[in-house]
């Protein structure tokens, strides 16, 4: 049982407030009587006492809280400004009162705990809901909090809200975080459906379990899942994105680019199903398409040939799978089909049987004079040369970054590799992993002077085995050394000498700041070398010396950050 406000408690307490005490009741003519008996507050046994008890309900206001703040929008960032005025003038929400918890009793009788918290309560008064009076001379300025109000989301506005999502959104997708924020309240689906948050979107197969077929109701959701948000969502969609999906890939694209006018890239990436309508589409409507990614991908190589015959000119990012039915859009490329092309990635699977890739490097030079970024990833190109005009061309004058890293064993040689780059002056990066071919005299005498980063590590044991030791690195640090952030020859079997050598080339330029990643693994590398360049090297955050035969015990693993590869001096010495 549960008393109201003013029951038993109070009742008591003013019994015993208004007892008269024995020194000043008298009875009769001043005679000595009985001494009256003390009230207590207990209640007699078999006696019950009824309260009334007025109950206090609060009173609710309907009335809409005033706005005390104006939004500015500024070039990054969204600025509230406050007035200076109370935040809490004239709003309908109070602080709650302290001590205003429900009683509870214990055996029919209050705890004593709680009727501490009760007297407490009624002597002290109402806080004061003001700001200090400095804050209200000036108004403040602040970004994103409104107030301290466990409502703050309903009170936030929309264009902060949109703010926010935005970061959010950039870092972790569209799907599902809108979809899931959307459903909090009004205000905050509002600010999800704002087509603004909705310029890229990756959709994944996550309506059925992996391995399972879709039944035919799962099947038409997904299709009313597709045209809901393409007429509700994607007016503004630029990149989209579709992983493992086994069907409807065609219907999915053919919707997306009849209701997307501004789509600028397409990911297909581990699908099966797509037809050659799909491409048809995709080329009478999505007239702002630069960017196709097939990698992994199953197709029908017909349906794209055609595309890139009619529609190649506006592709300007290509990225697609080495396979028998593949190759025909390199083919296709070297012909001239995508003269605006800037970059062009072919890889394989890891464990792919299949890596030798035919191509004509003249011919593509020829036909893509434009290429910033050419990619090879897993294959073995075959360079295959042709006896036209085509050998008076100027090569990739634009190219800056050129990747032909493998597993295995590569027929890259020091020809080919010039035979590539003999025009790419404006060269930033290069993967050679794999390329035990490639000599350091050969890398030297490449006509980019400004290399940034070099990756030749070597990541295989039977190539590994079968090399013979180096020589000439040193060339390679001393050419590139006030440039190079990143430097890769994990595994490259050069002599101590030689990597003593080219360690001090390193340390000289060390007061450039600029070397970041140094990976040293399985080389020969001695104590004297790797303390030359640790002390003079502030800007290192990556150190690889796991499986240097030459370093003691205790040293030989990966140091990242300043700290933990300054640490290393002292082990060193």
């Amino acid at each position: 049982m549960e008393y109201p406000e003013g029951g038993p408690l109070i009742q008591s307490e003013e019994r015993e407030d208004s007892a008269p005490s024995a020194s000043t009741v008298s009875h009769g003519g001043g005679g000595e009587g009985p001494r009256p008996r003390r009230q207590t507050g207990k209640r007699p046994a078999g006696k019950s006492v009824k309260t009334k008890a007025k109950k206090y309900k609060r009173s609710r206001v309907s009335r809409s809280p005033q706005v005390n703040y104006t939004v500015q929008q500024g070039e990054d960032m969204l600025l509230v400004i406050s007035s200076s005025t109370s935040q809490y003038d004239g709003s309908a929400w109070t602080p709650p009162r302290k001590g205003a918890k429900k009683r509870k009793l214990t055996k029919g009788k209050l705890k004593t705990t709680q009727v501490k918290k009760k007297k407490t309560a009624r002597t002290k008064s109402k806080p004061e809901n003001k700001l200090c009076d400095k804050e209200k001379e000036e108004p403040s300025l602040f970004v994103g909090q409104i107030s301290a109000d466990h409502r703050w989301g309903e009170n936030v506005p929309e264009e902060v809200l949109i703010k926010i999502f935005q970061m959010v959104v950039i870092h972790d997708g569209a799907v599902p975080f809108l979809c899931r924020v959307g459903r909090v309240c009004r205000l905050w689906h509002s600010a999800a459906s704002s087509p603004v948050l909705w310029h890229k979107v990756t959709l994944g197969h996550c309506w059925i379990a992996p391995g399972r077929s879709q039944l035919p109701k799962t099947e038409q959701k997904v299709k009313d899942t597709i045209n809901w948000l393409a007429q509700n969502r994607f007016s503004l969609l630029r990149d989209f994105s579709l992983y493992h999906w086994k069907k409807n890939v065609s219907y999915a694209v053919d919707v997306v680019a009849q209701s997307c006018p501004h789509l600028r890239s397409l990911t297909i990436s581990n699908c099966t199903g797509l037809s050659a309508s799909a491409f048809n589409i995709l080329g009478l409507h999505s007239r702002s398409l630069q960017s196709i990614n097939l990698q992994y991908s199953e197709f029908q190589a017909e349906g794209i040939l055609e595309y890139l015959e009619n529609h190649g000119n506006q592709i300007e990012q290509f990225l697609f799978t080495h396979g028998l039915k593949n190759d025909r859009l390199l083919s296709a490329i070297t012909r001239g089909c995508c003269p605006n092309l800037v970059f062009l990635e072919i890889n394989t699977m890891l464990d792919s049987k299949d890596c030798e890739l035919p191509v004509y490097i003249q011919a593509l030079q020829m036909a893509c004079p434009k290429l910033k970024t050419f990619r090879m990833l897993n294959v073995r190109p075959l360079h295959k040369t042709m006896r036209t005009a085509a050998d008076s061309t100027l090569g990739f004058p634009l190219l800056e970054e050129l990747c032909i890293a493998t597993t295995s064993f590569s027929y890259m040689t020091d020809k080919d590799l010039w035979d590539i780059l003999f025009g790419s002056t404006k060269l930033r990066v290069l993967d050679l992993r794999g390329c035990s071919r490639i000599t350091p005299s050969g890398l030297a005498a490449l006509p980019c002077q400004e290399l940034e980063c070099l990756f030749w590590g070597q990541y295989f044991s039977s190539s590994v085995a079968l090399s013979t030791p180096k020589a000439g690195l040193h060339m390679v640090t001393q050419k590139w050394c006030q440039t190079l952030q990143e430097f890769d020859i994990a595994n490259q079997l050069f002599t101590s000498e030689d990597l003593e050598k080219a360690m001090c080339h390193l340390a000289q330029a060390a007061e450039t700041d600029t070397l970041r990643s140094l990976n040293l693994s399985g080389t020969r590398i001695t104590p004297p070398a790797l303390r030359s360049v640790v002390c003079k090297s502030t800007t290192l955050r990556y150190l690889n010396l796991s499986s240097c035969r030459y370093l003691p015990r205790g040293v030989k693993r990966i140091y990242r950050g300043q700290e933990d590869i300054r640490q290393l001096l002292d082990k060193l010495d």
